[in-house]
């Protein structure tokens, strides 16, 4: 049963318009929290957004005998990890389902503890994404992985971890990080062929780098790591979260709006706003962020296939998908990332949008998912007008997706599940009464 706390009442039909301002990536900050495990000593994180995910890895730290402040106003973190514990397994256990970070505590752990325990994960239901990779990335590396807990997985290192030769056969953010965070105290050389090369995993290298890491990133996605004895602590502001800006940005061409997006960044971006030139949508880069907004007349129906950066983000999809329901037009998205990112469009469809879901490729991009029975790619036809319907939040990226929606949708809208959307979008209630929106 959904808490009434935990249900948005939208009334929608109304252009979004004002400025609201994005804070570090959600898809970097909790990494770079860990990263602190790796140094006894302090580090300090700028830039940092009041998210629910800031929240549990800070408890997660604590847990782990870090000390932790979290000042939310100025969005600075600071963490000082010269005593690092191991806690007992049911401590860990209250976390477990709440973030799937833990997985990333393996490599520091081993490092400071020579042991480390990881609870059952937990994380957005989008699609298959196992820790195969993370574990395997490990056990190369010279950890012993015990899965036979049935709480979770106990992984040691009885003669440290010493550098190899490793290969994604899928450039996977989360093994890229793990080998990152493991491999640079690690003896020896470490080289990582195929890896993610994302914008967070580059933050991520520049602030191991500051802490003493020797790292180098080739053209070809090979990542060079050669281990050091010794790490210190670091202070970094965190790149700012494309993401949440992309989000914000589809909403103001889904309800005809006009929104200023402050702290966001073109260069993350710019496969994003190249779309978003297509479709219609005006922007104007700024030093202070993007201004985002709908310039009158019909928006134009796209084809996107996502794909790992430098190509168009999965994340991005979801929020523009609600724009494009508004585009007069065919319009096509080919997911290649995750086999299960559509279900978001179910309640769409109910609010008027036509959508078909298909499990061919629509689209040139090697797939994992051909020939599989993934309904991975959408035919959009617009425009279509919403109507506010009840929404049961889905996922972080999908429930975003609903709000906006329910915003451009004429007449009232329930949300429920809400508090999935705070893991991600800082303050979201307060940047939408900030741009007009109607909801209580």
């Amino acid at each position: 049963m959904t808490r009434e706390d935990d249900v948005l009442h939208v009334v929608g039909g109304k252009p979004l318009g004002g400025e609201i301002k994005v804070r570090g990536a959600k898809n970097l900050v909790s990494k770079a929290m860990v990263a602190a495990l790796l140094a006894p000593g302090t580090s300090v994180l700028k830039n940092v957004p009041e998210i629910r995910d800031v929240q549990v890895v800070s408890d997660l730290l604590r847990l782990h005998g870090v000390s932790v402040d979290v000042n939310g106003q100025t969005g600075v973190v600071t963490m000082d990890a010269s005593r690092v514990e191991m806690p007992a397994v049911s401590d860990v256990e209250t976390l477990s389902g709440s973030s799937r970070i833990p997985i990333l505590f393996s490599g520091p752990l081993l490092h400071r503890l020579g042991e480390a325990f990881i609870p059952t994960l937990g994380g957005c239901r989008i699609g298959d994404r196992p820790i195969d990779y993370h574990l395997e990335t490990l056990r190369k590396l010279g950890a012993v992985v015990d899965k036979e807990h049935e709480d979770g997985i106990h992984i040691t290192a009885p003669d440290g971890l010493r550098g190899t030769k490793i290969h994604l056969p899928y450039p996977s953010v989360g093994a890229t990080e793990q080998t990152l965070l493991a491999a640079v105290l690690a003896e020896g050389k470490t080289e990582l062929s195929g890896a993610a090369i994302e914008p967070e995993i580059m933050d991520l290298i520049a602030i191991l780098q500051k802490m003493g890491a020797i790292i180098s990133v080739d053209v070809d996605r090979t990542i060079r790591v050669e281990g050091v004895t010794e790490l210190k602590g670091y202070t970094h502001t965190a790149l700012t979260d494309r993401i949440e800006a992309a989000s914000w940005a589809a909403a103001a061409l889904a309800t005809h709006g006009d929104i200023f997006v402050k702290g966001a960044t073109q260069p993350e971006m710019m496969t994003f706003l190249n779309v978003y030139r297509k479709i219609g949508g005006e922007f104007d880069v700024t030093d202070r962020g993007i201004r985002f907004w709908h310039p009158g007349g019909d928006l134009k129906p796209v084809a996107i296939e996502t794909d790992v950066h430098p190509g168009f983000m999965t994340d991005w999809q979801q929020p523009l998908v609600v724009a494009l329901t508004q585009a007069k037009g065919l319009s096509i998205v080919h997911e290649t990332v995750y086999e299960n990112r559509f279900g978001f469009t179910e309640p769409l469809v109910k609010m008027g949008a036509t959508i078909q879901l298909y499990r061919e490729c629509l689209g040139s991009l090697p797939c994992r998912f051909e020939q599989k029975n993934f309904e991975h790619s959408a035919v959009i036809f617009g425009q279509t007008p919403l109507e506010g319907r009840d929404i049961d939040v889905p996922d972080l990226r999908g429930g975003f997706s609903h709000l906006i929606a329910a915003l451009t949708a004429q007449g009232e809208s329930n949300v429920r599940g809400i508090s999935l959307i705070d893991r991600g979008y800082a303050d979201f209630r307060g940047k939408l009464q900030a741009l007009g929106a109607h909801f209580d």
